[in-house]
């Protein structure tokens, strides 16, 4: 996702990289950011977190333990956050809510805007549909995707438990094993698929009696998240401090 949004940033005229983070590890650190794309730009991969402080957005695909770092230099400094990490805990996002009262966070699991679109879909498709079809939500990932089920596919969940009046945290299932027994009549299925280099898949099914419903959106390219996480910093570029996601980037279009 680095070097996908880099790329975009390159392609814009409106957007300056000022810095590129990495883990103090990573073997880029002390390479120029834009090599992988046979470019020179001056700005070399580091892990010094003060290098935030210059930026006016940070965009941050990461993991949650770094994200939440460069969290605290963001709100310190008032520099804005485009956060595209997954797998907080409810402590991470705590944090999160805690840092926009400083500084002007979007916080969402997918900056596609296809997918933003699909969770709109999913949700009006819930409540239209009502209590008489399960909702199964099926996943696909690369094999080093950490976190399970994906940021999206729990933002989905979410979606169809609030158009029919559920908790998803109440209601959802995310193991099967064994004699199982029958499904429970109002729960939300998730299954999650790791392999190979699949970008991101994602299928809500809604199964009733004689027919069923998906709605799938499929991800060719990172490129899709990293110009959606543009169009998240342009949005929060020059606003006071609050806690906004992809919806409220997309309603402001």
């Amino acid at each position: 996702m680095g070097r996908a949004i880099i790329e975009a940033a390159l392609a814009a005229p409106d957007v300056e990289i000022i810095a590129a983070l990495d883990r103090a590890e990573s073997p880029d650190i002390g390479r120029d950011c834009a090599e992988f794309l046979g470019r020179t730009i001056g700005v070399t991969v580091t892990a010094q977190l003060q290098e935030i402080e210059r930026a006016e957005v940070l965009i941050d695909f990461t993991r949650p333990d770094a994200t939440l770092a460069h969290l605290d230099v963001c709100a310190r400094a008032r520099v804005g956050a485009v956060i595209g990490t997954t797998g907080f805990d409810a402590a991470g996002k705590a944090a999160i809510a805690a840092a926009a009262e400083r500084a002007p966070i979007v916080f969402a699991p997918n900056m596609s805007v296809g997918v933003n679109a699909m969770v709109r879909l999913v949700e009006l498709a819930a409540k239209m549909l009502g209590e008489g079809y399960d909702i199964e939500i099926i996943e696909a990932h690369h094999r080093l995707k950490v976190d399970a089920p994906s940021g999206t596919a729990l933002q989905l969940g979410e979606a169809a438990a609030r158009a029919t009046g559920r908790q998803l945290a109440d209601c959802a299932v995310y193991e099967r094993h064994g004699n199982i027994g029958p499904r429970p009549e109002n729960g939300i299925g998730f299954a999650t698929i790791r392999g190979g280099d699949i970008i991101g898949d994602h299928t809500v099914l809604f199964a009733g009696t004689g027919e069923r419903i998906e709605i799938t959106h499929r991800s060719a390219s990172r490129m899709t998240y990293a110009m959606g996480a543009l169009r998240a910093a342009r949005f929060i570029h020059g606003r006071a401090a609050g806690l906004f996601d992809m919806q409220d980037v997309l309603a402001a279009a």
